[in-house]
């Protein structure tokens, strides 16, 4: 199972090193504006670092989980490629929020419909699973069985 599942994992170690590094800009950004734990308020330019790196860490759980469950059920392969593009527009998100409000919406946007692909891909490849192995019926069989008799 390791080995079948190694993509995954790498793009699994990327996402989690982006998450510290987002972690260690809320830290420079803290020392730069002066701005003392537990506050979380400050000067607009750390609330903006500090409010993309709390953003990018609550959609983390859902990413990882999606990104696994697609992997695992419907295509490793495809599922590593959106997990890469996520993880890109994460790191963009986070620097466009760090400079501007605005900077952040393109690749909020991006990361978003990545999501909803990777939630579509695990909601086909469970679906297709359960059919197969609680049904005993292969809808892939069955749907490449017809295209080839058309």
């Amino acid at each position: 199972m390791s080995e079948e599942a190694v993509v995954l994992a790498a793009v699994t170690v990327l996402g989690v090193l982006e998450q510290a590094y987002f972690s260690l800009q809320v830290i420079y950004a803290r020392r730069k504006y002066s701005v003392s734990p537990p506050s979380t308020v400050g000067p607009p330019e750390f609330e903006r670092v500090f409010r993309a790196q709390a953003n990018c860490s609550e959609y983390f759980p859902i990413f990882i989980t999606v990104l696994w469950m697609s992997g695992l059920f419907f295509s490793q392969g495809l599922s590593s490629v959106c997990g890469l593009i996520y993880l890109y527009g994460r790191f963009r998100y986070f620097h466009g929020y760090s400079e501007s409000a605005q900077g952040r919406l393109a690749p909020l946007y991006l990361s978003a419909q990545v999501l909803w692909v990777l939630i579509g891909f695990s909601s086909l490849g469970v679906f297709l699973a359960f059919c197969r192995i609680y049904l005993n019926l292969d809808l892939l069989h069955v749907l490449c069985s017809a295209i080839s008799l058309v």
